[in-house]
């Protein structure tokens, strides 16, 4: 069983908890439709998943293929999403490690 789930925001989400709800679902909806892809990798690439003032915010770990790209495009363009296209995807922007120095 996988337990690292992307973190899942949106925007308003205090005063609008259905919005949450509807990420969701549609983090379901695209992860199953990699799960019958076969598609094992997509799920361990995803860092944060945010609905930005109705516009699907996907950041990945590890860049995605434009088929993963698709699960979620298809996912958000449903009746469970906003029934939009309106889906943008960005890299996680990562610290470079620290490397430790060596002695001489």
């Amino acid at each position: 069983m996988y337990l690292d789930h992307p973190k899942i925001s949106a925007t308003h989400s205090e005063t609008e908890p259905d919005r949450l709800d509807r990420l969701y679902r549609v983090y379901g909806y695209a992860i199953g439709l990699a799960d019958a892809d076969n598609n094992v990798d997509c799920i361990t690439k995803l860092a944060k998943i945010h609905d930005h003032k109705g516009t699907l915010m996907v950041i990945w770990y590890v860049a995605p293929s434009e088929k993963e790209k698709t699960y979620f495009v298809r996912a958000w363009q449903s009746k469970i999403g906003d029934e939009s296209s309106q889906v943008e995807h960005a890299l996680m922007l990562m610290e470079a490690p620290i490397q430790e120095a060596t002695e001489a």
